[in-house]
Parts: structure tokens; sequence; C-alpha cells
């Protein structure tokens, strides 16, 4: 690629989805290529890439379809299969783009109740499975991210459900690791990085709420440590860690405004109690900018890895923006 692209997945009217191929050039947005597929998308993630050069695209569909796409011979996909029983909701893959260790995998929350974590290499089935009890109501699964992926063997995933439900799930030992309840539905769910030891995790929520986990330290009765922000005045949909400086990160809200956060560690991340464990001490959140760029929901954004700074986002009045940020190097 000579020129920076954005992939738009998007749905027509009709039911079937879109795969749109974009171009920057000379300070505006070109349309290169645009194919129709059958089944509306829901998500998407390049995580599971190859490399940064050679990028696919996972995605999952209203129908419980994952699918993974080859941009170069995007007419078929080079991996399918029916993972879901119903609207895949959230899709997130580690392991790629030559970042972290491991093998590349996805990871795929619906509407179902149920997380599913897949190796392309392994036609039809997932490779492991985080499923409600028999028995057990099933929430709806709106959110899931990868993290703690530092060596070949160290994973965990993160799901986050419409009760309010966050749960953390050990790859390596296939068990519940830490489970919480923020009280509102939780929108999106991302780790500041995939391929380092847990540090920080950020949920945000309906009802204007902004969750910041400090994962390094986990008191047994306590959990996690974390701090609260109300902002947006509306659903907060989205939250996306800069690439090149992981205490920096954007929030999207529901009015169609965006805020750029930085969060400050405290002076000591740990404090022993009086029986000498250990729980985590939260830090705080700076807003550094806001903006409004529309009067619909943000319905996407992507931070580039290459040019730090860039963005892309989407809106629900169906509009592609392109977003510079600058002095990110003075933060």
């Amino acid at each position: 690629m000579d020129k920076p692209q954005i992939i738009l997945h998007r749905n027509h009217a009709r039911g079937t989805g879109a795969l749109d191929i974009f171009e920057i050039t000379h300070g505006d947005i070109a349309l290169v290529s645009q194919y129709e597929k059958p089944s509306a998308f829901k998500c998407g993630t390049f995580g599971a890439s190859p490399t940064r050069e050679k990028r696919h695209l996972a995605t999952g569909n209203f129908d419980g379809y994952i699918q993974v796409w080859d941009l170069e011979k995007i007419e078929k996909p080079i991996y399918s299969v029916k993972g879901h029983k119903e609207i895949i909701n959230a899709i997130d893959a580690a392991g790629g783009l030559g970042i972290g260790e491991g093998a590349p995998e996805i990871a795929t929350a619906s509407r179902d109740g149920s997380v599913h974590i897949w190796d392309t290499r392994q036609a039809d089935a997932a490779v492991a499975s985080m499923e409600p009890a028999e028995g057990e109501t099933k929430r709806d699964c709106w959110a899931v991210c990868f993290g703690n992926a530092f060596n070949s063997s160290e994973r965990v995933v993160c799901a986050g459900y419409d009760n309010g439900d966050v749960k953390l799930f050990d790859l390596r030992s296939m068990s519940l690791r830490w489970e919480t309840n923020i009280k509102n539905g939780v929108c999106c769910l991302e780790f500041d990085r995939k391929d380092i030891e847990m540090n920080k995790l950020v949920a945000t929520t309906l009802e204007s709420k902004i969750h910041v986990f400090d994962m390094k330290t986990q008191h047994k009765e306590k959990g996690f440590a974390s701090v609260v922000e109300k902002a947006h005045n509306s659903t907060v949909w989205i939250g996306r860690h800069l690439p090149q400086n992981r205490d920096v990160f954007m929030t999207c809200g529901g009015s169609g405004s965006y805020y750029l956060w930085k969060y400050n560690y405290p002076e000591k991340r740990t404090m022993t109690q009086t029986d000498k464990t250990e729980v985590g001490v939260a830090g705080t959140l700076t807003l550094l900018q806001n903006i409004g760029l529309s009067t619909q929901p943000a319905s996407a954004f992507d931070w580039s890895l290459d040019k730090a700074g860039l963005a892309c986002t989407s809106a629900f009045d169906q509009t592609v923006r392109v977003l510079i940020t600058t002095k990110l190097n003075s933060i």
C-alpha cells in the first residue's frame, strides 16, 4: 500500500453487506473499490493479519458467521464458519500484525451469550468457548477484547455484557479469572496493549460512564482498582488507545462527540493493607481535548499504527471522517 487506506464495512437497507476500500490522497478520500456481500456486517478487525503489509480483515455478521477476507482477493472469504446462533456483536484478534506472541486467534461475542475463540488454521470448530451454564440466564454479550499476550502461552480474553457484567477469562488455565459488574451495559472493552502483561483496561458503557481498571494488581476480594469518569452526556460507544502512547485514548459518544483522555498513574500503584495483602491504587483521568463532529452516534474509530495522531471514524450520519490529532508528542 503506497497510500493510507480505509476499509469500511457497512450495510444496505436490503439486508446485504458491503466492503468499501478508500485511499487518502491529496487531502481527500477516494473510493477505490466496492464489494457487496450476502449478509450485513456488524464488526471487523485486522488483529489476526499475517503482517502489517499483508492485511486480512476478520468480520462478524448478522447471521452469526465469522469470515476472514484477503484484501487482495476480496471476492470470496479465505475462512468462513457459522460461529454463533445469533448476530456477532463484537470481534477482536491477537497474535497478528507482528504484534504480541502466540498463534493468531480471533474472539467473537454474540447475542446468544457466548464468546468463542477461533484459530483460522482449524476449520469449523472453536478452540475455546465461554458460554452460560445450563439453566443460567443468557446475557447479550456486547464487547470482547484480548490482552496479556506477552509470551506464547499467556493470553486472556475479556467480555462485557448488556447487564454490566465484565468477565476476564484466562485462556491458559481455561478458567474465569475475575468478574465484576459496573451497573450499565458494556459497549466497548480494550486493553491499553495486547502484547504486554496486563496494565490497564478501558470499559465504556451506557449512561455516559468510562471505567479504567488498573490490571497490575488483583486483590482476591476487591479485584482490580478502577477510576470512573462521566462524559459525553450520552452512551459512550467506543474507547480506543493511541498505539504510540498507551496512556492516551479516545472515547466516542452517542451524541457525536469525541473526547481525548490521558491516564495519570498514582505515586504508588499498590498499597499494603493491615492483613498484609496488596491492593491496587487507581490513577486519574485528564481530559485533553473534545470536539463534536456529528449529531449522530459514532459507529467506529481507528488510530493509524504508522502515523501518530492519524485516525478515521464513522457515524450514523453515513459519513466517514479522517482526523489528525496534533501535539501528541508533548503530552
